[in-house]
């Protein structure tokens, strides 16, 4: 167990950031005129993208700084993805105080797929530097 926090820390501290921030009543924060339309969904892309990059840097770290295979990747990201997925049902049939929406999960997996894709684009940059 002191393995998963030595690695993964960051990671789980965020999912539990993420879920605490996606599951708090907001009251009358969310109709201020300082969040422009679309705003919650920024945050919940810049939430998943946060999230896949520090779930990848734990299994680097785990491995001794192994680069990571597309496949792994590309299971962080499907992980990521199904989190928002119970995020959202939790929203709908928990937390009735807050609405699950297909649009937050869609900027979830956008979140979660940039992640993915810088974590690629770093890796074949490595790759490419060692050559």
């Amino acid at each position: 167990m002191k393995a998963v926090f030595k690695y993964y820390g960051p990671a789980i501290l965020w999912a539990l950031f993420i879920l605490i921030m996606c599951t708090v009543k907001l009251g009358k924060v969310a109709d201020s005129p300082m969040f422009f339309p679309g705003f919650d969904k920024l945050v919940h892309c810049g939430f998943f993208i946060v999230m896949v990059v520090f779930y990848c840097n734990g299994l680097i770290r785990q491995h001794s700084g192994q680069i990571l295979s597309y496949k792994r990747i590309l299971v962080v990201t499907t992980v990521a993805i199904l989190y928002g997925g119970l995020i959202e049902l939790l929203q709908l049939l928990v937390f009735t105080w807050r609405s699950g929406e297909w649009n937050d999960l869609f900027a979830d997996a956008v979140g979660a797929s940039m992640g993915a894709f810088s974590l690629i684009i770093t890796v074949n940059s490595i790759n490419y530097a060692k050559k």
